[in-house]
């Protein structure tokens, strides 16, 4: 055999490699700064790490079926790592400048799961439920009566962003809450730049409503900005941990510096963001007020060992 057929038939066979093996085994094409960095996280930084992929995944796939009508499994498969599409997840009738928004928020969490998971391993997408029931639950609970009919967050821009208010802060709390305890330079890091987005989109979000706080919100009779409140009162509620959650109005005496009922953006008396546990969160996120019962948009638990560790203690 010629040599140069020789070299040909290596040489293609190193494209067909090239392009098959990150699609099955993506780990491989990692460069070794991400392998290194992998390597020197501690393990208790590692699940602090793991754990915020339940919420990112969850708003990638949110925003970016809103926006487009389709998630992951479209632009970044590899991200999803094979996990389980999302549950009734859809396009949204949105506005064009809403969708605009929502579509630079799904690309923005692309980007969080994949530094994620060049830091740490992580874990396969696991299943979510997007359906507009599952937000109907939350609202329902939210309000203290089933709404009639049933809240719809894909049926109007307004409806979808109150059902936005309810994700990224969630993350944000939690993302001010992991940051003390992680141990690495590079963890910290990875969390500042994570944490400062998701507070972004939070602002975002509420700067949105809080401009139609006064509206009401067809057919139900409450305005956005009741809906906001009785949000953050639910959350809070599950939280089981005191007041780390507030609407877009509030009392003045919990108003900035006691001289405002606006309240554009959530904080404490010396306006410094609130945190929350990890624990707290699986009792948000499942709906239960139980991190050992799963439950709402996790209808088979949230991944991890932090969380799993709790769902194996239940059984």
């Amino acid at each position: 055999m010629a040599p140069h057929a020789s070299r040909v038939r290596i040489s293609f066979a190193a494209l067909i490699a090239s392009l098959v093996l990150p699609l099955f085994f993506p780990e491989c094409c990692y460069s070794s700064s991400v392998l290194i960095a992998r390597a020197s996280a501690p393990k208790s930084d590692v699940d602090l790490l793991e754990f915020p992929l339940n919420l990112e995944y969850l708003e990638a796939e949110f925003f970016l079926f809103g926006a487009l009508g389709h998630g992951l499994d479209v632009i970044a498969p590899n991200l999803a790592g094979g996990g389980p599409p999302p549950i009734g997840a859809k396009a949204a009738k949105l506005d064009n400048f809403t969708k605009d928004v929502i579509l630079q928020f799904g690309l923005q969490e692309v980007g969080h799961l994949r530094a994620i998971k060049s830091t740490v391993k992580g874990f396969p997408r696991p299943q979510l439920d997007l359906s507009s029931s599952s937000f109907a639950k939350v609202m329902d609970n939210a309000v203290g009566r089933t709404l009639d009919p049933a809240f719809d967050p894909y049926a109007n821009s307004i409806n979808y962003l109150l059902a936005s208010y309810v994700i990224p802060y969630v993350g944000l709390t939690g993302y001010v809450g992991a940051n003390p305890k992680l141990q690495n330079a590079t963890s910290r890091k990875l969390v500042a730049g994570l944490l400062g987005v998701e507070s972004g989109q939070d602002a975002a979000i509420r700067a949105f409503l809080y401009e139609r706080k006064t509206q009401l919100v067809h057919p139900y009779g409450l305005s956005v900005g009741e809906f906001t409140d009785r949000i953050s009162s639910l959350r809070n509620k599950l939280g089981k941990a005191g007041l780390k959650d507030e609407g877009l109005v509030v009392a003045k005496v919990d108003g900035a510096e006691k001289e405002v009922t606006g309240n554009i953006l959530a904080g404490d008396r010396d306006s410094l963001a609130y945190s929350r546990t990890p624990e707290e969160i699986l009792r948000i996120i499942y709906g239960t007020g139980d991190e050992h019962v799963h439950g709402g948009f996790y209808p088979k638990g949230a991944s991890g060992r932090i969380a799993r560790a709790y769902l194996k203690h239940s059984i």
